[in-house]
């Protein structure tokens, strides 16, 4: 079992990713956690054996700690996770700084979760 953190201020986040990784989830491929900080997901994540989570997707604009903030920690505490960002603003400043930070993907708002799909372990 694959385990995924999704982090997302979002309200209905989770439940568009259960709805989308319906049959993935059932058969026990991935198993999905979820946190609505940068915040929330360190916590989450310190709680953790080192890999125990296998990828990250955060959205980029969150309040509080953005989901670059939170890339530069990762890659501090968990320096070989893989992280990609998924943003509504695909703007090339963002996906600059998401490379340069060490993100291994980088996916615009709406999502298109068969690309993600693809993008996930690639």
């Amino acid at each position: 079992m694959t385990k995924v953190l999704i982090v997302d201020d979002e309200g209905d986040v989770p439940v568009l990713f259960k709805q989308r990784f319906r049959k993935e989830l059932n058969s026990g491929i991935y198993e999905f956690h979820f946190a609505n900080s940068g915040e929330q997901a360190l916590t989450f994540m310190r709680t953790l054996d080192p890999f125990d989570i296998v990828l990250v997707l955060s959205d980029i604009n969150m309040p509080g700690m953005t989901g670059l903030e939170l890339l530069k920690q990762i890659r501090i505490l968990f320096p070989t996770l893989k992280v990609i960002m998924v943003s509504a603003y695909g703007d090339k400043k963002n996906y600059d700084e998401a490379v340069m930070l060490g993100a291994s993907g980088f996916i615009t708002k709406p999502v298109d979760f068969t690309l993600l799909k693809e993008k996930m372990f690639v």
